[in-house]
């Protein structure tokens, strides 16, 4: 059968009614209440013109009004559009002009900036306000111009909305070639929207096929067994304007499980609340999150009960190896895994970690999973152990393309011999034992004398060094090498490692034509609300001190 992403959800609600579906700072949903207030939300939408395949977007931190407003956009066989809230103004413009958005569901503090770039809503129908935290003093508008911004540009209150809406299941019949939209991070350039089916993205990212199993659901209530004995709590830390955590949340959702959200990333606060709400498994992206929460466990000087908590899974950036290790020495029984993927290609593998088995040889090795393969240049798949450097590439269930950018889509997603493959950009290495170790991107991978770098593999060589609280590797202009190896790097409090021993520690781990040439210092690392590394800011920063731009 195809599966469609809001009848899944309704059949967990339909099964779980009761259970505690969603827990958001002071807020609190059943699956029932969640689907109540859903229902209310689409039928206020419907009534304002918003119906199959328009876009809505969702500009908010998270909140249990995000997850709400995802649902009742689903429900309508709308789409909902994630929008960064870090973005400044020309960027935001960009977004809501590529995405064209019917509807805007947005966060009150963000008003005054989506006010300055109102010309790029032309085809705005309506617009909804809803509260989140207060976080005037980090942007720098005061309760006053905010509540003046919100008169001019006439949102909606959010629970006024639900007022007026039905609480009633009674939505046309879905599909599973309904769409889904991702816009990418946007790292490495202006954001692009990921077209995907429902059925395809269910079966890639939505725990259709079982990460760690291998068993594939056939029929809705396939999904909801998984649940049967009782669903585990799960905690995603990085922002739902990023695909882990939406997935976190919509996967968990289809069988049951109870959700956590944080509106910002606190490592004290993550404690606390694994502590308070019982949490199992914490979702986070690499060492941005895995580095403050390990310390703050150690430098509390609080002994939390965490004997709740079985699982961390970290996936979309490098978690080194050290960091593990920390982890373990916490929580010796821990279930640590890695996944590897991106917005194009779903969940191309994951792999279980052990107590002093964490080491990587750049990226994560992982176990792939259905679909996954690395690549030659003539789409030929890598044989274990050839010690080639190929491209990670999926088939099977994968998106459409790229929203209203058809020569990038045909950059990315191919056709041979019938079958369609998409490859983002990820070189990759097949192990002799079928394992697929990512390597990097190859829009940030440096070329110096011939030889190809991969920032992750020198970054997490760097990160190991015990002065080093974080570090951001790109390639910059040399006469000789053509490009050679620099890292900004943020130093842990107190310390300046001097280069000659970042070099020395490095050469241990890594060749040495892969040594970093240039330190630069930074007091705070500048990184996306997910972890993922700003390439171009580091890079710009690095040419702007060499006096190069």
């Amino acid at each position: 059968m195809e599966f469609n992403l809001a009848d899944l959800f309704e059949h967990a609600v339909d099964n779980y009614p009761e259970r505690e579906y969603l827990v958001a700072d002071s807020k609190r949903r059943t699956y029932q209440e969640m689907e109540d207030r859903a229902n209310r939300l689409a039928h206020f939408l419907a009534a304002q013109g918003v119906g199959p395949g328009d876009h809505v977007g969702i500009y908010a931190y998270n909140c249990v009004e995000w997850v709400e407003s995802l649902w009742a956009i689903f429900k309508l066989r709308a789409i909902w559009i994630n929008i960064n809230y870090r973005y400044v103004e020309n960027e935001l413009a960009y977004l809501f002009e590529n995405a064209d958005l019917v509807a805007l569901i947005h966060g009150r503090q963000f008003t005054p900036r989506i006010n300055a770039v109102r010309s790029s809503l032309a085809l705005l129908k309506t617009s909804i306000v809803m509260d989140d935290i207060d976080n005037t003093e980090e942007n720098q508008v005061s309760s006053q111009d905010i509540a003046e911004a919100v008169k001019k540009f006439g949102s909606i209150e959010f629970e006024y909305a639900l007022s007026q809406g039905s609480p009633e299941r009674d939505f046309a019949p879905r599909s599973g070639d309904d769409r889904y939209i991702l816009y990418t991070g946007g790292t490495t350039g202006m954001p692009k929207g990921v077209i995907w089916r429902h059925h395809d993205v269910f079966y890639a990212l939505g725990r259709g096929i079982d990460p760690i199993s291998g068993l594939k659901a056939e029929k809705l209530g396939d999904m909801v067994e998984r649940g049967r004995n009782g669903g585990i709590i799960i905690f995603p830390i990085a922002p739902l304007m990023h695909g882990a955590s939406q997935w976190g949340v919509m996967g968990s959702s289809f069988i049951g499980d109870k959700v956590i959200l944080t509106a910002k990333f606190d490592p004290y606060k993550v404690w606390e609340t694994v502590e308070a709400e019982r949490a199992n498994t914490i979702l986070i992206t690499g060492d941005a999150m895995a580095r403050p929460l390990v310390e703050a466990l150690e430098e509390s000087g609080k002994n939390y009960d965490l004997s709740c908590l079985l699982a961390i899974s970290s996936s979309a950036a490098i978690f080194s190896s050290a960091l593990k290790e920390q982890f373990f020495s916490h929580f010796p029984n821990l279930i640590i895994s890695d996944a590897v993927g991106s917005s194009e290609g779903g969940n191309n593998g994951i792999v279980i970690l052990s107590p002093g088995k964490t080491k990587m040889a750049g990226g994560p090795t992982v176990t792939p999973l259905e679909g996954s393969l690395v690549i030659d240049d003539d789409f030929n798949p890598l044989e274990p152990g050839s010690d080639k450097i190929g491209k990670l590439a999926r088939t099977g269930y994968i998106p459409l393309g790229y929203l209203k950018d058809p020569e990038k889509t045909k950059e990315t997603f191919f056709e041979i011999a019938g079958k369609r493959y998409v490859v983002p950009g990820d070189y990759a290495r097949v192990e002799a034992d079928g394992t697929i170790t990512l390597l990097g991107r190859g829009s940030v991978s440096i070329n110096s004398g011939g030889e190809k770098i991969f920032p992750e593999e020198v970054e997490s060589a760097i990160k190991s060094h015990p002065e080093v609280y974080d570090v951001v590797v790109v390639g910059i202009p040399d006469e000789k090498w053509g490009q050679k190896v620099a890292a900004v790097v943020e130093p842990r409090d107190g310390k300046t490692p001097e280069l000659s021993s970042i070099q020395d520690h490095c050469r241990k781990l890594i060749a040495g034509y892969k040594l970093p040439r240039e330190i630069h210092f930074v007091d705070q690392m500048q990184r996306s609300p997910s972890g993922k590394a700003d390439y171009p800011w580091a890079k710009e920063l690095i040419l702007k001190r060499n006096g190069s731009s």
